[in-house]
């Protein structure tokens, strides 16, 4: 009978440890996996306002983006990410209007933009002489990162923050994308 007892409060004991044991492995791996995961892209183009005006950090970088999605755009598109501690985060939105509206944005766009670049994306961009980082094509649909030929990426501003011999490590860039085949702007920002 004795025996048996201690069976029994060997087996439960046992049990405990081994459950406390799960436990909290699985605790330390959700929190290793939160630290070192990649943040997660918003897509719900529904969730446009609450990123525009409340989500995105510095509003003063967003500020050429529209308040709110044209009602007469078609084909829109929306990548967001806050990006992780240090990482870099991003935001776009991409749509088509009228041709003329197209031409108009490209007019203004055009006379205030610092830099521009034919197609590609940040790493073709940076890597020109006097190049800046600008962006990838995140609303492509398609997975392609560089901008086709078509696109004319319009760099509103390029701000560096990086230190002294680390060129660019820390900054943003904003301005937009336009395609006027395709009737197309993209509304872009980064900051890394």
């Amino acid at each position: 009978m004795q025996q048996s007892l201690l069976v029994k409060i060997t087996g439960i004991g046992l049990f405990s440890i081994c459950s406390v044991s799960v436990l909290t492995g699985s605790f330390l791996f959700t929190k290793t996996s939160s630290r070192t995961g990649t943040a997660q892209i918003v897509t719900d183009t529904l969730r446009y306002p609450e990123i525009r005006n409340y989500k995105w950090s510095d509003l003063n970088l967003i500020k050429h983006f529209p308040g709110s999605i044209p009602a007469n755009a078609k084909a829109v598109h929306l990548a967001y990410s806050p990006g992780l501690r240090q990482g870099s985060s991003f935001f776009q939105l991409r749509f088509q209007q009228p041709p003329e509206k197209i031409e108009k944005l490209l007019s203004q766009y055009s006379k205030s933009a610092l830099y521009k670049y034919q197609g590609g994306d940040t790493n073709d961009h940076s890597n020109q002489p006097h190049g800046v980082p600008t962006t990838f094509f995140y609303t492509s649909g398609s997975g392609d990162e560089a901008f086709p030929k078509t696109y004319q990426i319009l760099v509103l501003k390029a701000q560096d923050e990086g230190k002294s011999g680390f060129k660019w490590n820390h900054g943003h860039s904003y301005g937009v994308a336009i395609d006027s085949t395709a009737s197309e702007i993209v509304y872009w920002v980064e900051k890394w």
